[in-house]
């Protein structure tokens, strides 16, 4: 079917250029992340589809046979792993280190491929590569069943909104093909997917080393009646996934070449915007009306969600880099205090009170931390009590902008609904956030007037404990001190 489909592309390029770049151009694109545990076969995995799907070059073939017979890892086959561990330390090791992204395409889609890293240390470069993607092929080894990092690589998948799942039960090779191992892994990881709310899940057994069920059907596992892997990837249903009728029009730019033209540039996040449309400008709440959508190669009729943009207003008002234009009939959040489930990406801990940097979207702000409800324990799913979130731990935060942002919950829409915290020394990324609702001022007054309150009793103490005769009077206090 592979080479079937070559020779059809390999025609069409021959006789008609321009038919099959419109033909390429239009194709669906997938995102999709591959995980698991170290040495599960991730990078094999990868380097095996892209093998089979015919899509190496002749050079990089060469290439990595020479790389092979150097590092010894594969006796004589093809090592298919070093097509995507390109790191001098990550070859050395035999690991995938940092998330590695590859490119490639089928006669039905194209693909942008994210390796994650299996070891816990790495979490943090895991949630960076799933944030984009639709689907996660998650790896998992015949011979261990599964483990702690496919759970914690499974709930980092579901939290960041990743709705289509592909375990591949790689290495069955080493376990004789057996229908009943591949039987128990799936039983197993169905008890743990029911409690995520995982609904759209698809079991493979597969042998990434050589090619079994990874993009042709395997005769040596005949009680396997379903899909390979490829088909799998070609043909899971994506196009309701980030379905979102909603107006959202972060403006990142502000164009004003002369006097008689005013437009504000972006990517619409989400929705379709046409000339006409009625919108409201957040966090202000003014009023107006689309006047024109303008491109490089003329106005449209309309936009639709990803495009990048220029728009006109029908009145004068106060638009500024970081506002959203959205419809006035179904508006966002805007709020500047926020809880949000938050990864932390850095060796300096999470903690209240320290001023950190936020980007919402387009907008920037500063803001503290002002309270950790609950860390997770990403193996047990288990939330415990914490002050601080060390480097790959996972919280249910609250934080205390400097101004109102304009938001989406992230579970309603990915695009506004997330945000990254930057050092304000350095301006390094140190943690990423996905909103799950905004804070009412009543709860942050009552919450804030509790911790006035702890704090106190706990002054009083400390008082009390150099100056135990004090009666409690300020001016006292100030007479004991002098």
């Amino acid at each position: 079917m592979v080479a079937e489909n070559n020779y059809q592309v390999d025609n069409l390029i021959a006789s008609d250029i321009d038919a099959y770049l419109k033909q390429h151009e239009n194709k669906e694109i997938l995102r999709f992340l591959t995980c698991g545990n170290v040495d599960d076969g991730k990078s094999t995995l990868i380097g095996r589809l892209l093998y089979d799907s015919k899509m190496i070059y002749e050079d990089q073939l060469e290439a990595v046979t020479k790389d092979s017979v150097k590092s010894g890892t594969t006796g004589e086959t093809v090592d298919l792993a070093l097509l995507v561990d390109g790191l001098q330390a990550e070859r050395e090791q035999g690991i995938t280190i940092d998330v590695a992204y590859r490119y490639f395409s089928t006669t039905k889609r194209k693909f942008i491929i994210a390796d994650a890293p299996g070891h816990e240390q790495y979490t943090r470069n895991m949630a960076t590569g799933a944030s984009n993607c639709q689907l996660a092929v998650i790896l998992i080894d015949a011979r261990y069943g599964v483990q702690t990092q496919t759970r914690r690589h499974s709930f980092i998948a579901s939290l960041l909104g990743i709705k289509h799942i592909v375990v591949a039960i790689n290495k069955m090779d080493l376990m004789d093909y057996c229908e009943q191992v591949y039987q128990d892994i799936q039983q197993d990881y169905r008890a743990f997917a029911a409690e995520l709310g995982m609904q759209d899940v698809h079991f493979v057994p597969l042998s990434a080393l050589t090619g079994d069920n990874v993009v042709n059907a395997s005769e040596k596992m005949p009680w396997y009646q379903g899909e390979t892997l490829m088909y799998l990837l070609e043909n899971i249903n994506i196009t309701g996934d980030s379905k979102n009728d909603e107006i959202r029009f972060p403006v990142q730019y502000v164009n004003r070449p002369n006097l008689d033209f005013r437009g504000y540039c972006g990517t619409l996040a989400s929705g379709m915007l046409k000339p006409g449309d009625d919108v409201t400008v957040l966090p202000s709440g003014a009023e107006s009306r689309i006047k024109a959508i303008v491109t490089h190669d003329g106005n449209l009729t309309e936009a639709i969600s990803g495009e990048s943009i220029t728009i006109t207003l029908d009145n004068e008002v106060d638009v500024s880099r970081g506002d959203m234009i959205v419809s006035q009939a179904d508006q966002p959040s805007v709020a500047s205090r926020l809880k949000a489930t938050v990864v932390w990406m850095t060796e300096s801990p999470l903690v209240s009170g320290k001023q950190y940097n936020f980007k919402v979207g387009v907008s920037e702000s500063t803001g503290v931390l002002t309270m950790i409800e609950h860390q997770i324990d990403v193996n047990t799913l288990a939330e415990n009590k914490a002050d601080s979130l060390q480097i790959n731990e996972i919280g249910l935060c609250e934080f205390s902008l400097n101004k109102p942002v304009v938001f989406d919950t992230y579970q309603h829409n990915r695009n506004t609904g997330a945000f990254i915290i930057i050092d304000r020394l350095t301006n390094v990324t140190i943690g990423a956030g996905m909103i799950t609702e905004s804070v009412a001022d009543s709860d942050a007054q009552a919450i804030s007037a509790e911790r006035i309150s702890v704090f106190e009793v706990e002054l009083h103490a400390l008082i009390r404990k150099h100056f135990p005769n004090w009666n409690g009077d300020i001016t006292e206090l100030s007479r004991l001190i002098k």
